[in-house]
This record gives C-alpha cells, structure tokens and sequence, in this order.
C-alpha cells in the first residue's frame, strides 16, 4: 500500500481558520495605527503653518492676508497662501488646512479631516483640529481629545 502526500481538507481548513483569528486581531490595529499616523502629520502641519504664520507677522506686522481663495487672489481667511493647503502635502489629502480666523493680531487655524480620511464622519460633517494664535488647542467630533 503507497501513502500519497498532501494536506487533507481539514488540515487545510484548520490553516485557513488560524489565518482568519490573526488577522481579525491584526486589522484593526493596524488602522488604528494608520490613523494615529495621520493625525499626526494633521498636527505637524498644524504647527508648520503656525510657524508660517508668525514669519508672515514679522515681514507684514500682521496676521493678515496669509490665505488666498481658489483663483489665487490674497485673503484674510481661507487655503493658507504662506503654507501648503493639505495634510499630507503631496498625495492624498486626509486633511484640509485653513486659516478659519484672523485678526491683525491673533489667527485659529483648522485642520478639517477629508472624505478621503478614515476620520471622516459623513454624518456629523468633518472632525477637526484647531491650533490657535496663544498656543489653545483643541478639536472637534471623533478628534476632541487627540492633543
């Protein structure tokens, strides 16, 4: 009598169920740190335009006219024309940074998540992060508390 050689259908299955727990428990850590990743390179974009914006201060004296609109003309408020205008700054947005308040003399800018942001809530509209003049941070929606 000659043995065959091979895996029976239950040891293949057995396989197929082990693969399946491991990566049940290794998805979704995996998003979670993805998503970490993103907030924070939202957060260090947040800073770089602050950065930005107290040049733009010290060569202007104010706050001012550090955003532009969609065809290019300078604004107050609006796309960051003294900074790149996403998070990250090439590929796909997660982010979209604004200038979303400014006085000569103070600003709050926003980092507001994407539809193509695994943070975005279609329901509730987007979750933001906030980053003021005086150093207040702060967020709203699923990133409250990510500061």
């Amino acid at each position: 009598m000659s043995k065959t050689k091979g895996f029976t259908l239950i040891e293949l299955m057995i396989t197929v169920v082990i693969v399946g727990i491991l990566a049940s428990i290794a998805i979704p850590g995996y998003n979670r740190h993805v998503e970490a990743a993103i907030i924070a390179d939202a957060q260090a974009s947040l800073l770089g335009l602050a950065n930005n914006m107290e040049q733009h201060r010290a060569q202007n004296g104010s706050y001012l006219a550090a955003a532009v609109d969609d065809d290019g003309n300078v604004m107050d408020q609006g796309k960051p024309g003294i900074y790149h205008q996403q998070s990250p700054e090439s590929g796909t947005a997660r982010f979209d940074l604004t200038i979303s308040s400014v006085t000569a003399n103070s600003y709050t800018l926003t980092a507001s998540a994407t539809a193509n942001s695994t943070l975005w809530d279609g329901n509730n509209g987007a979750p933001t992060i906030t980053l003021t003049s005086t150093g207040s941070k702060g967020g709203t929606g699923t990133l409250a508390n990510v500061w």
